[in-house]
């Protein structure tokens, strides 16, 4: 009888076999594994509303008067208001609101929507050339204005883009959606290769006019005014070059589990049924909680080790200080984030959000010259401002290759984003730029009366 005949020699090697075929597989599977996509800004696009749009602060007042709808107490607290904002006299309303006779109709909201958001991504297409259809990724954000069909497919109807588009639109999420929306774009451009993002941030002034005499109202009718940005992101290695960032950090913070947090800002109706934004007097404890999780988190990724250490030290010094003597005073090191960023960039809010956040974070004057002419030449455009305080400094020529730029905004919720970029090349002069024909004149001296708003005091 035949015996099989055993291959020993095959046998006797099989371990290597296996070892060979294991490290086969797994170079296929790192090579054919994806790592993440870069992701770069090309350009963006700020509105700016046409000069029959400007208003001062004297006019508003007026206009409030002669409407009848607001107590003397009210126009006093407004004026209180303009007197401590920070806001000039060249910032924009919507039309409806310059009207002899301010009625606002759902037209009305629609057309300032059209205005601010087709006008940002009609000069945004003219400047990067890139043809439509070759936008794959969308993603809208606007608090207040909600309609249907919503904004999103608003946009992908006036510029046909193709029904393969990937469309999100958010609302309701406050001032920080814009940063939000940059996130969610960066995340879609991980899954989707090869791809252009266009992200539009705006808000609707129309449907934010509060006509009630509820002073924790009336905030949104001093600070808001007209404006929107369009921004092009793509992961498209052919872009390396062409772009004028590239994405470097995003983190996002939420504390609406908190009730304090999520009720200190909040729209409802008052005594009288009138809807309005109530602002109340916790928003300063729960703004600096969530930035303070937010920047925790943040300056662990881009501060270098030596401040990370003097961090740390003073953390455990006055741990150590506090359990020997009670009564010790405690001084809090805060980080040199100069050594970490080139450009802060904060949302706007108001005057004493920045004061505030200044004095927090130890940034000095120079860093927070942005917000603050932004805040003067343009008001609180919500989601919108980071990008017209971005322009400010380009418009400077402040921004060089290799910079590193913070963008921070925060808003109802409560929650705080943040978004650090790169840039890709020295920033030239556009003539597109919102600060066209008057960025010499700036920065100006703004004259503000001492004091907190009533409820902007901190909570007993």
């Amino acid at each position: 009888m035949n015996m099989p005949i055993i291959n020993f020699t095959l046998i006797n090697n099989l371990p290597l076999l296996s070892t060979l075929l294991i490290t086969s597989l797994l170079l296929c599977f790192f090579m054919i594994k994806r790592t993440s996509c870069r992701v770069y800004l090309i350009d963006y696009a700020c509105y700016k509303p046409p000069d029959t749009q400007m208003c001062t602060r004297e006019f508003m007042i007026k206009k409030a008067i002669h409407s009848g709808l607001f107590s003397e107490e009210t126009l006093d607290f407004m004026k209180k208001v303009f007197g401590k904002s920070g806001i000039g006299d060249s910032t924009y309303l919507s039309e409806v609101y310059l009207k002899q006779v301010s009625v606002a109709y759902m037209k009305d909201s629609r057309r300032e929507m059209e205005m601010s958001v087709f006008g940002s991504i009609d000069m945004l297409l003219k400047k990067t050339s890139v043809r439509c259809e070759d936008i794959g990724i969308l993603v809208v954000n606007c608090c207040i204005y909600n309609t249907m069909p919503s904004l999103s497919s608003m946009i992908v109807n006036r510029y046909k883009l193709r029904d393969g588009v990937i469309s999100y639109n958010l609302v309701g999420m406050g001032c920080s959606a814009g940063l939000m929306a940059i996130g969610l774009a960066e995340q879609l451009l991980q899954v989707h290769h090869d791809s252009y993002a266009l992200v539009v941030s705006a808000e609707s002034i129309t449907e934010n006019c509060y006509v009630g005499d509820d002073r924790s109202k009336f905030l949104t009718n001093c600070l808001f005014r007209v404006g929107g940005a369009a921004i092009l992101l793509s992961n498209r290695r052919s872009d390396h070059h062409a772009s004028k960032y590239e994405l470097l950090h995003t983190v996002h913070t939420n504390e609406a589990h908190s009730n304090l947090s999520y009720n200190c800002i909040i729209q409802e109706e008052d005594y009288a049924g009138r809807i309005g934004i109530t602002v109340t007097k916790h928003l300063f404890k729960a703004a600096f909680t969530v930035v303070t999780s937010n920047v925790t988190t943040l300056a662990n990724l881009i501060l270098p080790a030596r401040e990370k250490l003097k961090y740390v030290a003073n953390y455990v010094a006055n741990n150590i200080a506090t359990k020997l003597r009670p009564t010790t005073k405690v001084w809090q090191y805060v980080p040199n984030y100069n050594v970490a960023v080139d450009h802060f960039l904060p949302h706007v809010g108001g005057k004493p959000v920045l004061d505030e956040l200044q004095k927090k974070l130890g940034f000095d004057d120079m860093a927070m010259e942005a917000s603050r002419m932004t805040l003067y030449r343009f008001g609180n455009t919500s989601s919108s401002s980071i990008w017209y305080e971005l322009a400010y400094i380009e418009a400077k020529g402040r921004v060089k290759k290799g910079d590193r730029v913070w963008q921070m905004a925060f808003g109802s919720g409560f929650k705080c984003s943040s978004v650090v970029w790169r840039a890709r090349r020295t920033v030239d002069y556009d003539e597109t730029n919102p600060w066209t024909g008057e960025i010499d004149g700036f920065p100006v001296q703004v004259d503000c009366d001492d004091g907190p708003l009533p409820f902007f005091e901190s909570s007993k």
